[in-house]
């Protein structure tokens, strides 16, 4: 597949981002916000029943390859325990990134896996505290 077909297949998982909750509209968004991105992305966590959901408000028109991503991982790890989410190989973004040219968005793209991964932490250390 060429970049251009790689390009036009991120536009399109772009558009699989589900939109972000009404009942997360009233969060105070900051400290969710992912410093790191060139765009502001601010990823929420929630946990039920043992299970890792997560969502993310970002405007998708101005970021796609952002919501892209996003759509793709939290397709692979929403519903699964923290555990799923802590197995993302460290290296699934130069891995995703290959051959496309946006080297520029790896750094803040890791660091949203970076987040993924703490919540995750952090929620595993909550259901082992009961």
């Amino acid at each position: 597949m060429g970049r251009e077909e790689k390009m036009q297949a991120l536009i399109q998982y772009s558009k699989k981002l589900e939109p972000l909750p009404d009942r997360f509209k009233d969060l105070d968004l900051g400290s969710f916000t992912v410093p790191e991105c060139q765009t502001r992305v601010d990823i929420i966590p929630e946990v039920r029943d043992g299970r890792m959901y997560f969502y993310a408000d970002l405007n998708v028109r101005q970021s796609p390859t952002i919501a892209a991503v996003l759509a793709i991982i939290f397709g692979a790890v929403n519903g699964e325990p923290p555990s799923t989410t802590l197995g993302i190989p460290g290296d699934f973004v130069s891995i995703l990134m290959e051959s496309i040219g946006l080297a520029a968005r790896e750094p803040g793209l890791n660091a949203m896996i970076t987040r993924l991964k703490r919540y995750a932490r952090d929620a595993e250390a909550q259901v082992a505290r009961g």
